[in-house]
């Protein structure tokens, strides 16, 4: 009788996106922009002024226009291509980390490696965030009609104290965190990838979302600091972005860098 061949179980197959990061590394991220920002701070605030100028001239705009009733949905918007406006943060992060010499001329004339891929995912970023905006409207007209905006002094009561209002903060919230989920996937690593590495716009989208997904915890995290902070900056005025957006640009970069060091 032939004896049968013994079955050799296969071997596990590794999974080259997961980087096994503690729960800590997305503080230590956080450290790390901290110290980037403080070196040189100078040109730090003075990158900051220029977000606050864009996002507060902004929201004056919306006011002054009478569509303040989107200001939540272009808020938002605004952490979506927020990583396009954080160019020059990756770039003097990327300086220091080789000991080059930074300058602000260096952080505004960015020169990506991977030149006009960058302009691409970046015309995605705001494609996506106007479609999000456009979700936004058709949301309200689906639960409130032709009913006409009732101001942000009234809003609060009308989601909050009536049943259409709750069912519209349900609906509301299930779709914005679709959107704000996608967002973050494709956007975490993708343009401080792009300034790094010969790649295209759809690679590196797809990259950043290989790499969220499969370091889910540490991502959440981070995502988690990302949105307190931010929450607290629009809680003064936007004044605290001066500070905190390019601290939080440092630390996206060090998050590409912990997420791409064994790829």
């Amino acid at each position: 009788m032939t004896d049968l061949p013994n079955v050799v179980p296969a071997e596990p197959r590794e999974n080259i996106w997961q980087r096994n990061l503690p729960a800590s590394a997305a503080f230590d991220w956080l450290r790390k922009g901290t110290r980037d920002f403080l070196t040189g701070m100078h040109q730090g605030v003075a990158y900051g002024l220029l977000v606050y100028a864009v996002v507060a001239s902004s929201v004056w705009l919306l006011f002054a226009t009478g569509k303040d009733y989107i200001l939540l949905p272009v808020l938002a918007g605004f952490m979506v291509v927020g990583p396009i406006f954080a160019m020059g943060l990756y770039e003097k992060s990327r300086r220091l980390s080789t000991g080059a010499r930074v300058t602000f001329a260096d952080m505004i004339f960015v020169r990506p490696v991977a030149g006009y891929q960058v302009v691409f995912t970046g015309a995605l970023l705001c494609l996506l965030m106007v479609v999000w905006l456009r979700a936004a409207v058709i949301v309200y007209a689906l639960f409130f009609g032709l009913l006409p905006f009732p101001g942000l002094d009234n809003i609060v009561t009308m989601l909050f104290l009536t049943p259409i209002g709750w069912a519209m903060l349900v609906v509301g919230s299930a779709v914005g965190g679709l959107f704000a989920s996608f967002s973050f996937a494709i956007g975490a690593i993708s343009l401080p990838m792009l300034l790094q590495e010969r790649s295209d716009a759809l690679t590196a989208m797809g990259t950043s979302m290989a790499l969220v997904w499969n370091n889910l915890g540490v991502m959440l995290i981070w995502a988690g600091i990302v949105l307190a902070l931010f929450v607290l900056s629009v809680a003064t005025g936007f004044l605290g972005l001066i500070v905190i957006f390019p601290v939080l640009g440092h630390g996206t970069w060090h998050c590409y860098r912990a997420l791409r060091t064994s790829a």
